[in-house]
């Protein structure tokens, strides 16, 4: 019995594998998905053509870099699709954030509740205050078997070690202005876009507003000296943001994303 069971297991995550390979969004759909990618004018470098000590002297300290083909998180991507993470996370209990500049609300939803009913776009009048996001706050003990599975970029920095932020988002999503420490966001699947600023360069935003509502209206009507950074990453690339960055995100697609801060 127990060997039937192991084989029936073993060809349930076969069938799961080969509906991943056959829908490439791993079950997560772009019925909802926005368009406009915007420019990119953040340095993108292929792991072939960057050495660590180019990236501690050019990166680390100064500013961003998306990195491509930086590790290999197939497997991982695997697990994270849609029907993977029902199947082993359906009952479990996740935390949700408003998606403001402060992050005041936290709300906690079965994960399947979340994904059928709260994983929606985000409409352009919707506040922050009333946006639930799925991102960090993740019960490690839960969890932790998905995280062994990541893969982190290997550029890390001296003195610091690394902790891993989980999320998923609807398209229109996103989190506005804020800042932190360095790290790294990867795209497991969909597409984020970046705006970001240096650390001397305040943007002006309402914390209360999503991005999708800055990206609408006040984003076009941005002199050339106060345009931010930014950037549209897809899976396979890693984008580094250094200590004190302004950041904010924008989920063109239902986003599937890591973080590695460096603390």
């Amino acid at each position: 019995m127990a060997r039937f069971g192991k084989f029936g297991r073993l060809c349930f995550l076969l069938l799961l594998f080969r509906l991943v390979e056959l829908e490439d969004n791993g079950g997560w759909g772009l019925d909802s998905s926005l368009g406009d990618e915007g420019d990119c004018n953040v340095d993108v470098r292929d792991v072939n053509s960057i050495t660590y000590t180019e990236f501690i002297h050019n990166y680390a300290y100064t500013k961003p870099v998306i990195l491509r083909g930086v590790t290999d998180n197939t497997k991982f991507r695997f697990l994270c699709s849609k029907a993977s993470l029902l199947s082993e996370y359906r009952d479990k209990i996740v935390r949700l954030s408003t998606a403001n500049t402060h992050s005041y609300r936290k709300v906690d939803v079965q994960f399947e509740e979340f994904v059928k009913f709260l994983l929606t776009p985000q409409s352009e009048d919707t506040l922050g205050s009333d946006t639930l996001y799925f991102f960090g706050d993740n019960n490690f003990t839960e969890w932790h078997s998905l995280f062994g599975e990541y893969k982190a970029p290997p550029y890390g920095l001296p003195h610091t070690s690394p902790a891993y932020s989980f999320g998923i988002a609807g398209a229109g999503t996103g989190v506005p202005f804020h800042w932190h420490g360095p790290g790294y966001s990867e795209v497991i699947y969909g597409r984020k876009r970046w705006f970001l600023y240096p650390p001397d360069q305040s943007p002006e935003f309402h914390p209360n507003h999503t991005t999708l509502s800055w990206v609408k209206h006040s984003y076009p009507n941005l002199e050339i000296h106060n345009k931010p950074l930014e950037c549209t990453i897809r899976p396979g690339e890693v984008l580094y943001f250094p200590d004190r960055w302004w950041h904010a995100t924008l989920n063109l697609d239902v986003s599937v994303f890591i973080s590695t801060f460096l603390g």
